[in-house]
């Protein structure tokens, strides 16, 4: 095994930038401390059959995203156990605070009360519940399972880009992307690096201790769509693993105030639902019950069913209401935040929208209700033309959209299509499981990266891909 190479700038070389943060090489080119060993084994690698070898097992693994296999990237991104310990006690700090605020939402308001959010703020999300309003939830049951977004800018810190808390995506990709890569890596994984084995046992806990009153042998089910649903390998792999039975609509029906599954050619009381439908939703926009608030609610609120993560609970991942966390662990808490959130700026507060308008070539404009990365406007990579039309949009409907500092995400060394290293833009979705008792965070994560140079949307519905995530011990 050779040294690992240090990094030029020269024509055809993996090209740093110092305008952005290097996750596995330092501003000078040299190889960060975690990555040497990782690096040094790829300089002697032919990285092109590399890459065929992970995407085979990948395709053997039927890892796919809606119609598509789920690109997987061979070269790990490491965390090491100091910073790792920053993320696991700022995420769950962050998910406390999140949980407090939603119990809040359908109870008192003293947030409001107290001038810290707006009520038109809470009151104009998509996702805020009307039907929930007084209903007695648990407050970690809104959460059982978040996934965080945290980005790194330029400046080498983590922060949270979105929150994501109805139904994230992610978890077994993260695994499918370790068990993809680990027989192929030219090296062998550090000694200390923390496993995966116990992620699905700490999700089955926490479904588990949902159960209503929280006696006996609850049976607990996973709700999916089917093949029509985007992540319909993750809802057949997380059932298997969590040894739940899978269910699509068609299965259920309520019945003298339980929800009923038909299982095995009969039917059985269900006491937790582990929701993961597209349709999340309890009011569509004409005030109608969606087919989930008929099937559901009526259980959910006689106390005979317990919804995984409860309805409500998106309130909390608005993207308006992101801009607010900060203060929220300092409001129910009494802590400052460890991790901290992207600046975020209410369009609906007219200084605000104005001072922000007059710098749009600066920053990042969202819809407030948009997921996946559709409809978003990165400022600095925009046309004038396409910030003309955000800025038009946002004058109309200023309530609608939100806007964020733009972050230069950081870069990774990634396989391209050429078989050599190059760098490209990544991000890391966390995923922090609740129970009554527990607020755990699992050593790894999905990091998702851009396959276009430059690309800041990293999403798997843009076409993004995964790498495996190290956590060191």
């Amino acid at each position: 095994m050779g040294a690992a190479p240090q990094v030029t700038r020269g024509p055809g070389a993996y090209q740093l930038d110092d305008r952005l943060h290097d996750e596995a090489y330092d501003a000078a080119g040299r190889p960060r401390a975690a990555y040497e060993p990782v690096l040094s084994a790829l300089a002697g690698a032919d990285l092109s059959a590399l890459a065929k070898a992970v995407d085979a097992d990948v395709r053997k693994m039927e890892v796919s995203f809606g119609t598509s296999p789920f690109h997987v990237d061979p070269v790990p991104r490491i965390f090491e156990r100091s910073e790792w310990d920053l993320v696991e006690r700022g995420l769950a700090q962050r998910v406390r605070a999140l949980r407090a605020f939603t119990a809040d939402v359908y109870g008192d308001r003293r947030i409001v009360a107290d001038g810290i959010v707006p009520a038109r703020a809470i009151d104009g999300a998509e996702h805020f519940e009307p039907w929930m309003l007084g209903v007695e939830v648990p407050d970690w049951a809104y959460m059982s399972m978040a996934g965080i977004d945290l980005v790194r800018g330029a400046d080498g810190r983590l922060a949270v880009l979105e929150d994501n808390l109805r139904t994230p995506s992610g978890l077994t990709y993260a695994v499918a992307a370790r068990d993809a890569c680990r027989p192929h890596l030219p090296c062998e994984p550090p000694k200390h690096l923390r496993p995966l084995d116990g992620v699905y046992e700490t999700l089955g806990a926490a479904l588990r201790s949902a159960v209503p009153g929280g006696d006996g042998e609850p049976l607990v089910v996973l709700l999916s769509d089917g093949p029509s649903n985007s992540a319909w390998y993750e809802h057949r792999v997380l059932a298997r693993r969590l040894g739940v039975p899978l269910v699509t609509p068609d299965d259920l029906y309520p019945s003298r105030g339980r929800l009923r599954a038909m299982l095995d050619g009969g039917s059985r009381d269900v006491d937790v639902i582990y929701r993961r439908t597209d349709e999340d939703r309890l009011l569509e926009r004409d005030g109608r019950a969606t087919w989930v608030a008929e099937v559901l609610l009526d259980p959910c609120r006689a106390g005979r069913l317990s919804c995984v993560n409860a309805f409500g609970g998106g309130v909390a991942d608005d993207k308006l209401i992101h801009g607010y966390v900060d203060a929220m662990v300092r409001f129910y808490l009494r802590e400052e935040p460890l991790i901290r959130s992207v600046p975020t700026y209410d369009l609906g507060v007219e200084s605000t929208r104005e001072s922000v308008l007059a710098r749009l070539d600066e920053v990042v404009v969202k819809p407030r209700a948009g997921h996946g990365g559709h409809g978003i406007v990165v400022g600095p990579h925009a046309t004038p033309e396409d910030r003309e039309v955000a800025a038009r949009r946002v004058r109309a409907e200023p309530e609608a959209w939100v806007a964020q500092e733009t972050v230069m995400l950081s870069r990774h060394p990634t396989v391209d299509g050429d078989g050599v290293l190059a760098p490209r833009h990544v991000d890391l979705r966390a995923f922090v499981v609740s129970s009554e008792d527990e607020v755990s965070v699992p050593p790894s994560g999905l990091t998702r990266f851009g396959r276009d140079p430059g690309a800041l949307v990293v999403n798997s519905s843009q076409d993004g891909g995964g790498k495996d995530t190290w956590v060191i011990a």
